[in-house]
């Protein structure tokens, strides 16, 4: 490789490189997806990155804004990768909103002990017959 290749990296690799996808597959679907931004624009799983874009991405309902550091050079450890971007504030303490909301919305389901038996299926059957209701 040359010093010019250093320089970039494709978003699909730097996504798996940087552990925010298990598998590169996943991370050129989510970029093919529309999920990926770099520098506000729509990327392309072939999209090549530097030092200092800002990379916007969207896994699950989470929210991530980045700017790019240091390009890795292989996927390693967590604690090494995470020199490699530098996380957006205002995103983090979006992505606690979201993720308290989800937990409160959790905590408001009712409590189920899970799968009915023979007898409470039977009541169940019976009283939806009662209602009107076809099986």
């Amino acid at each position: 490789m040359s010093d010019r290749d250093n320089e970039s990296l494709r978003i699909d690799r730097w996504l798996w490189f940087t552990r925010f996808y298990k598998t590169r597959v996943l991370a050129s679907d989510a970029v093919t997806g529309g999920h990926v931004k770099i520098n506000g624009e729509r990327a392309k799983p072939g999209s090549k990155i530097r030092e200092g874009d800002v990379i916007e991405l969207v896994r699950g309902r989470l929210p991530f804004r980045l700017e790019a550091g240091p390009l890795p050079v292989r996927r390693g450890p967590a604690s090494e990768v995470k020199c490699c971007y530098a996380e957006d504030d205002a995103t983090q303490q979006k992505r606690q909103a979201i993720i308290n909301g989800i937990r409160q919305d959790r905590q408001q389901m009712p409590r189920t002990t899970g799968r009915p038996d023979k007898h409470t299926r039977r009541k169940l059957r019976d009283y939806g017959r009662s209602q009107g209701k076809a099986e």
